[in-house]
């Protein structure tokens, strides 16, 4: 038989054993209503590797363009930056930057590519000269992050422009069929997936917290800045005040706004030529000169 202490022993044992597997079962448990809840548990590492899931951009290049803020707004004029956030807006805060970021990108592009030149020119001619294109490719850097915004608030203007004469018709057939004018731009925004879809949803945002409708297409025609769609904004206003049937406004308005782009077409195919000449001048014509005239050159020099 077994003595006294051997048992009370084994039942320690046991009793340990029993309390660590309940911990274990716990533990499990609590994981998977972890996961089914689509949440690792709240420590610190659990934190960290949902930071490091993270793309690149966010972790690294945003806080970098947050801290050089200061510097790239001292380069700024202060009547520029309230330019700088309208054109971003207007571009629709392409990448989810803000105005601190665009400036700290300002100042990180001049700053790039004035060291990646002066880097490459003091090794072959040191001296003044090497920091004066340093200077000169600093400032040009400044100016690039610019061009680059401009360039998506024109692409984006056209992009609403574009999509507006059929945004149009799609809004007259639904009101036709019996939807009121909020109803009809929801229907349409939430069926397109384009610029100006999202903002028709903004709109529909707007009125839904309380904003009058004249309010929110005013400030449709402000955050896109397209002639389009202030026109449109306009005539929806002035008729609303009036009384006037929306069904006739959107069906005029979408005649109207389909010939207006059949113009501009007709204007970007009339410019095509002029603008062919160009490449031609530079590319075409010096290769075919050269095929013409080649054979001919050893012969005239010989004959002279």
């Amino acid at each position: 038989m077994l003595s006294i202490p051997v048992l009370i022993a084994l039942l320690t044992a046991g009793c340990v054993l029993l309390v660590m597997a309940a911990l274990r079962a716990s533990t499990q448990r609590n994981k998977m209503a972890a996961v089914a809840a689509g949440v690792t548990r709240g420590s610190t590492p659990d934190l960290r590797q949902m930071k490091l899931r993270r793309p690149l951009s966010e972790r690294v290049l945003r806080p970098l363009l947050r801290q050089l803020y200061g510097m790239g707004r001292r380069l700024t004029p202060a009547r520029s930056i309230a330019q700088v956030q309208q054109n971003l807006i207007i571009a629709g805060l392409p990448g989810g930057l803000t105005v601190t970021d665009f400036l700290g990108l300002r100042f990180l592009a001049g700053a790039s590519l004035g060291a990646t030149l002066f880097a490459l020119m003091i090794v072959r001619r040191p001296g003044p000269m090497a920091v004066g294109i340093a200077l000169g490719a600093f400032l040009v850097g400044l100016y690039l992050p610019n061009m680059w915004l401009k360039s998506k608030v024109q692409a984006r203007q056209k992009a609403i422009g574009r999509a507006l004469p059929d945004m149009l018709d799609m809004m007259s057939i639904c009101v036709d069929a019996g939807l009121g004018f909020e109803a009809a731009i929801q229907k349409v925004a939430y069926q397109s997936n384009n610029e100006l879809a999202l903002e028709m949803r903004r709109v529909i945002s707007e009125i839904r917290v309380g904003v009058s409708r004249a309010d929110a297409l005013r400030h449709l025609a402000e955050r896109t800045q397209v002639p389009d769609v202030a026109g449109f904004v306009a005539v929806l206003v002035q008729s609303d005040k009036l009384g006037v049937a929306i069904r006739n406004v959107l069906a005029t308005q979408s005649v109207q706004m389909r010939v207006q782009r059949r113009q501009r077409a007709e204007e970007e195919a009339g410019k095509a030529p002029i603008k062919m000449l160009i490449p031609l001048v530079l590319f075409v014509f010096p290769a075919l000169f050269a095929v013409l005239l080649g054979p001919a050159i050893p012969r005239l020099m010989n004959a002279f």
